[in-house]
């Protein structure tokens, strides 16, 4: 039975994708050499790594005077290095969800933290709009994309401050205007790559104001100066990642792949508004394109463990809500195919028709 595979992340890569990372954990590049077992200094690997910081530059349209640099950690990591090198004084978080959340706490360590807007007072079903930004600010960090509750940002806000984005969730799924934003990070394991590798890109003035000294690793400053390489990085990931780039230009960069995404996204979006047996879980102009939250219609809340075990006989994998939520969730990242979007519609028709 084929799979359909709408895990939040790890999620879904390029069959091809798949195929080339295989190939290359048996021999990469003409070295006569696995993948897992090269030197990070070779000059088959710095090609890699210039490739990818070339192809995000490319994909993004992203200005000269902006730095790439790949490095491990994840975004759990970033929580704390965005603080420590910027938080002088004060910073600006707006509040939608759970990761924004474990990005405030990080921040409090090194400074005042002011939440200018938040959704929680509506379980973070819908992207706060409409608040000041005080122009004291060192800098102001949103969340673009929710994975756990299912919001996007759908435009790239206007700061007088610096703008520091988390896009773990949506980076590459839409066009953005780069220029908007001092610093744009995540962790390449949703739409990206594999697990182990993140990307930052930073604008070249934030390099000036490390606010504190601190240990070498965490100053952004080491990893663009070193070309990601000041200690051994994540190999295998940014290889996966550059190859996830490839594929991406391949099939007409970051336009095309927004209308396959939207496209997508409305073809499930109007089975679960169609259907009397689901509702959706967010304001209807925030819902995310990446992460598409639903539950079952009010009194039909019993029939859940039913339409799980159901999906699952019919190949659905990784709908099951997060445990926070609860209900489903269905990830539509880049490398899902539109096939896999309309078994899953295909599946709560067929459902829906066993309860009339």
């Amino acid at each position: 039975m084929k799979k359909h595979n709408f895990n939040a992340g790890p999620s879904v890569l390029p069959q091809v994708v798949i195929e080339n990372a295989a190939k290359a954990v048996i021999e990469f590049g003409g070295t006569g050499l696995s993948l897992l077992s090269i030197s990070h200094r070779t000059p088959e690997f710095e090609a890699v790594v210039n490739e990818a910081q070339a192809l995000f530059r490319e994909l993004m349209q992203i200005p000269d005077n902006y730095k790439i640099f790949f490095v491990g950690g994840g975004m759990s990591t970033q929580f704390f290095h965005i603080p420590a090198n910027f938080l002088g004084k004060k910073a600006g978080y707006i509040n939608t969800g759970v990761w924004t959340k474990k990005s405030i706490k990080e921040a409090k360590r090194y400074g005042e933290v002011q939440v200018l807007a938040t959704s929680e007072d509506k379980n973070f079903t819908y992207i706060p709009k409409g608040f000041d930004i005080p122009e004291d600010l060192d800098y102001l960090y949103i969340c673009t994309n929710n994975t756990i509750y299912g919001s996007e940002y759908h435009t790239d806000i206007d700061s007088p401050v610096p703008l520091i984005a988390d896009m773990s969730s949506d980076i590459m799924s839409r066009p953005v205007d780069v220029s908007k934003y001092a610093m744009i990070v995540g962790g390449a394991q949703k739409n990206l790559s594999c697990a182990g590798v993140s990307f930052v890109i930073i604008r070249d003035d934030m390099l000036q104001k490390v606010v504190r000294d601190v240990p070498t690793m965490v100053n952004v400053n080491t990893h663009v100066d070193n070309n990601s390489m000041f200690n051994t990085p994540p190999v295998f990931p940014i290889f996966v990642m550059n190859e996830t780039l490839k594929w991406l230009k391949s099939i007409g960069g970051l336009k095309e792949m927004y209308r396959i995404n939207k496209e997508k996204a409305d073809l499930l979006y109007n089975e679960i508004d169609r259907n009397p047996l689901f509702r959706g879980t967010v304001e209807k102009e925030d819902r995310s394109l990446m992460n598409i939250c639903f539950i079952m219609a009010e009194g039909k809340e019993d029939l859940a463990p039913e339409f799980m075990a159901f999906a699952k006989e019919r190949g659905m994998v990784g709908i099951k809500g997060h445990r926070l939520v609860g209900g489903f969730r269905a990830s539509c990242y880049n490398a899902l195919p539109k096939e896999s979007v309309e078994a899953l519609v295909a599946c709560m028709q067929e459902f829906e028709q066993l309860h009339k």
